[in-house]
């Protein structure tokens, strides 16, 4: 489970990242508004943990400007400020859940657990942008009507593309997520590039918008129109 911690305080930040990471969680830590803002828009988490009070962009506007841009990922709002108001604006503003500082860490695993729980759990059965859908229980793809067959490897790099349509996926990222290699010394992108080459054939076989794309230096995007 991959966990953006967004936090300024330096002795905060590595605690959290410490004591997750000992419960084996893949942590990233950004300090800025800005940084986390970039990172939640262009990669994979499961969870946000966000402090409000940020230097540039506070918590709130990040918050907000996600669930603008139409990314779902729950998020935790770890602050100090422990009015009856503030918690309402937080919820308010798109925060799944609210913890106030000081909190002890075995409450902080639990609600990280409860997030991710309803989030698998409210998953709906079909992935769907423009005319491509996927059944998830059937496994069965479609684009305009038509059957897309696919192999199992295909099947779950599109089904991932399709979780975080509209979102820059790297090869990093579906190297760790897809095909579950995490201690390799040689990269997997050759292989990653030959699997999305062949999922592109399929996908984007007849005339019409094309939805896989290719964005340099940072990996692929699944859109209608260009990323």
């Amino acid at each position: 489970m991959r966990i953006l911690i967004v936090e300024d305080e330096q002795k905060v930040a590595n605690a959290l990242l410490e004591g997750l990471k000992g419960e084996r969680y893949d942590v990233v830590v950004e300090r800025t508004g800005e940084g986390a803002f970039f990172r939640v828009t262009t990669e994979p988490f499961d969870a946000v943990l966000l402090d409000l009070t940020l230097p540039g962009r506070d918590g709130l506007a990040i918050l907000g400007a996600m669930r603008e841009r139409g990314v779902k990922t729950p998020v935790l709002v770890l602050t100090a400020r422990d009015t009856l108001e503030d918690r309402v604006i937080g919820l308010d503003t798109g925060a799944d859940d609210y913890l106030i500082k000081p909190f002890a860490f075995a409450e902080l695993l639990a609600r990280i657990r409860a997030l991710v729980r309803r989030g698998r759990v409210t998953e709906t059965p079909r992935l769907v942008v423009g005319d491509l859908e996927m059944h998830l229980i059937t496994r069965e793809v479609t684009r305009g009507g038509r059957p897309v067959e696919l192999t199992a490897r295909e099947f779950e790099l599109l089904a991932y593309l399709l979780r975080h349509q509209g979102q820059v996926v790297s090869r990093e990222g579906l190297a760790r997520d897809v095909w579950k290699e995490t201690a390799r010394t040689t990269p997997l992108d050759n292989v990653i590039d030959v699997h999305v080459a062949r999922l592109r054939r399929k996908v984007d076989a007849d005339p019409g918008p094309k939805l896989i794309h290719t964005v340099r230096g940072m990996g692929f995007m699944l859109r209608e129109g260009e990323p």
